[in-house]
């Protein structure tokens, strides 16, 4: 275990550990070490419905995609819920919700799948401009940005420093736990870590809210070495108060693992 987790040790599981895949309302312990201003920060709270889901129906295949809104704030009261909406040969797929007091916080819906013989394979395209291995790379946000980074993470530069990144965000992210998680619900937890590509943009320093998230898993079975991967975030377009963003990571070996799309509210 990296040192920086003594404090925090487990945390992780001690989130997911009172979600038993009945429908229920739970306290979610630890919630306060994810907390992002008023709500949980999204990977975690995405993690939480996964895990409903999960639990609820545990003999799925791999999951292969996920579309979730990010309706209210996620707090540590929550009551959660998971239904198969249709199970099909190959897919079935599975809707999760978290609601608060007032209504649904979290809408979730899982496509799951069982692997094919494949009709076609392309392999994904390498990404640009290849920072290098983390360990090379300078660390990166100590003691800064939001306290769930703090709590939960170590990042690294994943770009030159001191020069135009457009609107994006890369830097590479391990999670400081020595967790047990499995590799997909890992990729849930860490695919939305990075702050938005029009972070980098803003004419004003101001607020930035993720809505929704919708992501392929290329890699169920990733196992990055050391836990570290590359994380993206890419405003596409940004205009009217909103920002169209693209979410990727890829493993130390350059292999994209997640492809993501995403649209933030941008305030100030």
């Amino acid at each position: 275990m990296l040192k920086s987790a003594h404090s925090h040790s487990m945390t992780i599981a001690s989130l997911i550990e009172p979600i038993t895949g009945e429908p229920a309302t739970v306290r979610l312990d630890h919630a306060s070490d994810w907390m992002q201003g008023r709500t949980m920060y999204g990977g975690a709270s995405s993690l939480i419905a996964y895990t409903m889901a999960m639990r609820a129906f545990p003999d799925l295949p791999p999951l292969r995609a996920a579309q979730i809104g990010f309706v209210a704030p996620v707090g540590e009261q929550v009551t959660l819920s998971a239904e198969i909406v249709r199970q099909g040969r190959n897919v079935t797929q599975v809707r999760s919700e978290i609601h608060n007091e007032k209504g649904v916080a979290l809408t979730a819906f899982w496509l799951f799948a069982a692997e094919r013989e494949p009709n076609a394979v392309r392999a994904s395209s390498p990404p640009e401009e290849w920072p290098g291995p983390p360990e090379e790379c300078a660390a990166a946000m100590k003691g800064q940005g939001p306290s769930f980074i703090q709590n939960n993470f170590e990042l690294r530069h994943g770009q030159e420093k001191g020069e135009d990144h457009g609107a994006t965000v890369r830097r590479w992210a391990r999670l400081t736990e020595d967790h047990a998680l499995d590799p997909v619900s890992k990729l849930v937890l860490m695919g939305d870590v990075m702050p938005p590509g029009a972070m980098r943009i803003m004419d004003r320093v101001g607020p930035i809210s993720s809505i929704n998230w919708s992501f392929n898993v290329l890699e169920p079975a990733s196992q990055s070495d050391g836990g570290w991967y590359l994380a993206e975030n890419s405003s596409q377009h940004a205009d009217h108060g909103l920002s169209s963003e693209r979410l990727r990571m890829w493993d130390v070996e350059g292999r994209q693992v997640l492809d993501g799309l995403q649209c933030v509210a941008v305030f100030g």
